[in-house]
């Protein structure tokens, strides 16, 4: 039986160890799974997990920026 490809999940933090960059996600039978390398931690993660507990930012909100004076036109000047 080949091992499953075990990735590391870029800015991920542990959730028991609090540490960032050390955790890593892969694929056995169908389901995913994540570990952390510098600690103990494993379990299994939910297809929708990640979606559901998006914290909001200004890029994922669907709500566009309103300004009071509108948009205005900019010109560049050599």
């Amino acid at each position: 039986m080949t091992q499953p490809v075990k990735r590391f999940i870029a800015g991920a933090v542990c959730p028991k160890c609090s540490t960032m960059d050390t955790v890593r996600a892969f694929e056995l039978d169908g389901q995913l799974y994540r570990e952390c390398v510098s600690c103990d931690f494993s379990d299994e993660m939910d297809a929708q997990q990640g979606v559901d507990n998006e914290l909001p930012t200004r890029v994922n909100q669907s709500d566009k920026l309103v300004f009071d004076e509108g948009e205005q036109v900019v010109k560049l000047i050599n």
